[in-house]
């Protein structure tokens, strides 16, 4: 089948991919854009693997004041350079995380976090394991390599805080 350009837009339009790479995993799908969709996702995960070691010295501290001003929180997500720090992509995942420590109040960012005397901790207090707010069909970690994958950048979250009235 014959990859049209407008079938390559679509797919970027909905992955964020590159034109070439969209191209590409068209035509290893032979048009199919769920198929393409999953070979992007395959290799973006496996270009995140690669870049894990990647120092990340840049990034933004975000807050998010829950209405009624009961609970806050404040989050540092770190990536690799400032012009992926200021990019919407980058500024609605810290957005998207600082929600979600107000809403899940995990204790963890990740497994390497929890104190080696604490057994049993359950995923819902470690932050990457948990499911994400707005699609509880992946988690924060998930979400996080997704946005990996658009930026072509590590991605890391340094550390947060929750604050909460009368806790």
């Amino acid at each position: 089948m014959a990859v049209t350009a407008a079938m390559v837009k679509e797919l970027r339009d909905r992955t964020g991919a590159g034109v070439m790479d969209a191209k590409k995993a068209l035509e290893q799908a032979d048009g199919d854009q769920s198929k393409a969709e999953e070979l992007l996702k395959e290799h973006g995960l496996a270009d995140a693997a690669k870049r894990a070691g990647r120092e990340t010295s840049e990034g933004l501290v975000q807050s998010y004041i829950h209405p009624g001003s009961r609970i806050g929180t404040l989050v540092e997500v770190n990536c690799e350079t400032d012009f992926v720090a200021r990019t919407d992509e980058f500024q609605e995942l810290t957005k998207s995380l600082a929600m979600q420590i107000a809403a899940m109040s995990p204790k963890y960012i990740d497994r390497d976090s929890v104190p080696d005397d604490e057994e049993n901790v359950p995923d819902e207090e470690v932050l990457l394991t948990q499911a994400y707010i707005r699609d509880p069909s992946i988690s924060v970690n998930e979400l996080i390599q997704q946005v990996n994958a658009k930026t072509g950048e590590n991605i890391k979250i340094r550390r947060f805080e929750r604050f909460a009235l009368g806790e």
